[in-house]
């Protein structure tokens, strides 16, 4: 889901649609286009789409044998990639380089909070649940609310149930499924947030979840100042394969690590005669 610009200066979305259900031909001159007209291409997607959709973007770029193409797939919630991917657009118009944009989305990954309101945790598998959740989840009117990144977390609401948020000034956006809660609202409070902003429900949110009673929301830095600060704080390295400027240890268009030298052996005692 591409989320709609916040300012002026974000740069606009492409969204890939029906990766696996189109021509392959189809789709690879569409990855052709957008390599010649932005000459590199950050790919975010989510590990709930299907299983077709990831073969065929791991297909066009060995068709491609091109390093401009990085495929990321963060432990984020649909709503949180959506945010993060959001958040790389609007760095997208500094001056940071192809590689240090892209190796941004990891590092920008741990300053977002996301989580849900469920009707039911029977079918959820992102989040350890105990048996006494799963019994509770078949009680009507039981709600669940859950923090899935960047540290599991699950209560059952009531009034005095909290989650543990954010450290730090954030916004909250929030997407409403099959289910009605005025929860988020203290949740955000709580948290300290600027407020709320609402926008639809991802496509893969109900996959992702395990339901579509739901309501999900993401806690981000929306201050373009403050993520192009965190960014450019970060140490700048050059791939030792690629050449190209990256933050973080692992090139996100080759995917190189950097080389591990073995020690040298140590230098062997000179053995000397006694005069």
């Amino acid at each position: 889901m591409a989320l709609p610009v916040q300012d002026e200066r974000t740069m606009p979305a492409v969204v890939l649609r029906d990766l696996d259900r189109r021509p392959l031909e189809q789709t690879l001159a569409e990855f052709v286009a957008l390599i010649e007209q932005y000459g590199h291409v950050v790919v975010l997607y989510s590990d709930a789409v299907p299983e077709a959709v990831t073969r065929r973007l791991h297909t066009l770029r060995s068709l491609l044998e091109s390093d401009r193409i990085a495929l990321f797939r963060p432990d984020l919630p649909p709503l949180g990639i959506a945010v993060l991917a959001r958040q790389l657009r609007q760095l997208a118009s500094c001056d940071l380089s192809p590689g240090v944009l892209a190796s941004a989305g990891r590092l920008l990954t741990h300053y977002i909070h996301s989580g849900a309101v469920l009707g039911s945790v029977a079918k959820l598998d992102r989040v350890p649940v105990g048996l006494k959740a799963h019994a509770k989840s078949w009680m009507p009117g039981t709600q669940f609310g859950i923090v899935a990144h960047p540290e599991p977390q699950l209560v059952r609401i009531a009034p005095e149930a909290v989650l543990n948020g954010p450290e730090f000034s954030t916004w909250m956006l929030v997407a409403k499924g099959q289910l009605q809660s005025d929860w988020i609202g203290g949740l955000a409070k709580a948290w300290g947030a600027h407020g709320l902003r609402e926008t639809p429900l991802p496509a893969e949110s109900s996959v992702w979840w395990g339901t579509g009673r739901m309501i999900e929301f993401t806690s981000y830095l929306a201050d373009l100042s403050v993520l192009y600060q965190l960014v450019t704080s970060v140490r700048q390295t050059s791939c030792h394969w690629c050449g190209i400027d990256v933050i973080g240890d692992r090139c996100v268009f080759c995917s190189a690590t950097p080389p591990v030298y073995d020690p040298p052996p140590p230098r062997a005692l000179e053995q000397r005669t006694p005069a």
